[in-house]
């Protein structure tokens, strides 16, 4: 948490009110308190009242909005899902809202089975992959399930809904030779190159998902003790990592990230070259450069690194359900698809050792 406190020129506001509201955007929010003439500026997480404030641009006034903003505390509050889960929940109803009003429909009431084939259909032809629809049909079962038990309607349209088969390919892994070309690329030459070199290297030690890495801040670093604390919603989990990260870490917080900042204050562990939160596109592109740079064939993604440090962890022995505590998986089903990285690896090695002709 971040307090800090900004002086506002007296008789320019009533005690109470909210100043800055572009602040918002950026997680933080306050009240002025005329006592002392100074604005208290609290960060908060994103939460339910950022997410209302986007539906209420993104979908604006109406009944589905409203029963929308209802699931989403729903699925806040009562079943406490993960951020990722609420972000990814609402973004398939915005959209699934766009398409009932393009049909001039405007009450979750009035959809029928008909109508929701239709709008799967409209997805297919709009040329949306099948993992996509899947969870949007996912979304869809969700929504109106919790409409008919709230009452709101008499019937679940979406009960029957058929979800498309998924062809769920396996993980691109990297060896660990690979990972370690990737991870000698930046120089350390610039602050840019130390600050890359401390996330590529942080990454790989912990596994996290590319938006917890940008989300991280400088409170959720412990790098006495090594590792660091992941929050997504009400769910929080610490992840430890080794000497080479905690060395990459060390000098970036020395030397880059001050260089980075000039002098200005951030929350955020990692910033652009102009002090401001590192975007989600933004590490994408750093980590295709230096795959790129490394001469490493196919498309190198954060998720590459994060599956790789998964499987990697798995063949070194580690336990199953440990790597599912760090990875952050609900299910363990989801973890266990590393093993299958350990398979073919063995019957690789098998080979490469019996067979004559290697």
């Amino acid at each position: 948490m971040l307090y800090f406190l900004c002086k506002v020129p007296e008789n320019e506001q009533k005690s109470g009110e909210n100043l800055f509201d572009f602040w918002e955007k950026y997680g933080y929010n306050g009240t002025y308190t005329a006592k002392n003439g100074h604005f208290l500026f609290r960060r908060v997480r994103r939460s339910a009242h950022f997410l209302k404030r986007e539906l209420e641009r993104d979908m604006g006034s109406g009944t589905m909005k409203k029963e929308v903003e209802a699931f989403i505390s729903y699925l806040e509050q009562e079943k406490q899902a993960s951020l990722n889960t609420v972000l990814s929940y609402r973004r398939d109803l915005v959209q699934f809202g766009e398409y009932l009003e393009q049909q001039g429909v405007s009450d979750p009431a009035k959809v029928t089975r008909t109508g929701l084939n239709s709008y799967i259909l409209y997805l297919e032809r709009q040329g949306k992959a099948s993992t996509t629809i899947s969870r949007g049909v996912a979304t869809l079962k969700s929504f109106f399930h919790y409409e008919w038990k709230e009452g709101k309607i008499r019937r679940d349209p979406a009960e029957l809904l058929k979800t498309p088969k998924v062809e769920r390919k396996p993980p691109v892994i990297l060896s660990v030779d690979e990972v370690n070309r990737i991870l000698q690329q930046p120089s350390g030459q610039t602050p840019k190159e130390v600050r890359d070199k401390a996330m590529l290297e942080l990454l790989y030690a912990t596994g996290i998902r590319v938006s917890e890495l940008i989300g991280l801040e400088v409170e959720d670093l412990n790098l006495s003790v090594g590792y660091i604390t992941c929050r997504d919603g009400q769910k929080e989990r610490m992840i430890p990592f080794g000497k080479t990260a905690s060395q990459a870490l060390k000098t970036y917080m020395e030397t880059a990230r001050p260089a980075l900042l000039k002098g200005a204050a951030s929350p955020w562990l990692f910033t652009n070259c102009s002090g401001r939160p590192m975007s989600r596109q933004g590490f994408w592109k750093i980590v295709k450069y230096y795959g790129e740079k490394a001469g490493l064939s196919g498309e190198i993604t954060p998720h590459t690194l994060r599956h790789s440090f998964a499987a990697h962890l798995i063949s070194g022995g580690a336990d199953l359900q440990a790597v599912q505590t760090m990875m952050g998986h609900a299910d363990l089903a989801t973890t266990q698809i590393y093993t299958l990285y350990l398979q073919k690896d063995g019957l690789r090695k098998a080979y490469a050792g019996a067979h004559p002709r290697k």
